[in-house]
């Protein structure tokens, strides 16, 4: 396991391979342990199937949290929302990244291989994975969110 004890689970459609790659990269030198179930290629694929693959990972227990990829990570976290127990979101700054942990308790974070960030998207991994969910008023609106998965 790695020194920090976080496993992360990633993966991407086509849109995404490099940036994927780097974030791979990026988060083994830091010491997570990264397992990347793909694509690996710029054969065109479905996103939502390297949503779900990454989301039933993730369910398994196995991971502390999961990175999904796709052009825009539009299409990834939509179809990754639509799992049981998942809380995606598509972040774009480091605000936005640490809001995600601290009040949604975000699982699972998108990223888009073709959008210009303003800023450097380790910054945006950084500021996810130190957060901490704040618990408190949040919790009861997760709850909400939960209670949700349970509506057609």
């Amino acid at each position: 396991m790695a020194a920090n004890n976080k496993s992360i689970v990633i993966g991407s459609d086509h849109g995404a391979v490099e940036l994927k790659t780097r974030i791979k990269t990026y988060l083994e030198k830091k010491g997570y342990t990264v397992d990347d179930l793909g694509t690996h290629g710029t054969d065109s694929v479905d996103y939502p199937d390297s949503s779900r693959d990454v989301c039933e990972a993730f369910l398994t227990g196995k991971y502390d949290c999961g990175v999904v990829l796709c052009g825009t990570g539009i299409g990834v976290s939509i179809a990754a929302n639509k799992i049981k127990g998942i809380r995606c979101a598509l972040i774009h700054d480091p605000f936005t990244a640490e809001m995600a942990k601290a009040h949604n308790n975000a699982n699972i974070i998108a990223l888009g291989g073709r959008v210009e960030y303003a800023h450097p998207v380790e910054s945006i991994l950084d500021a996810y994975l130190a957060a901490d969910f704040e618990g408190g008023r949040h919790s009861r609106r997760i709850g909400k969110i939960t209670d949700l998965e349970g509506r057609r």
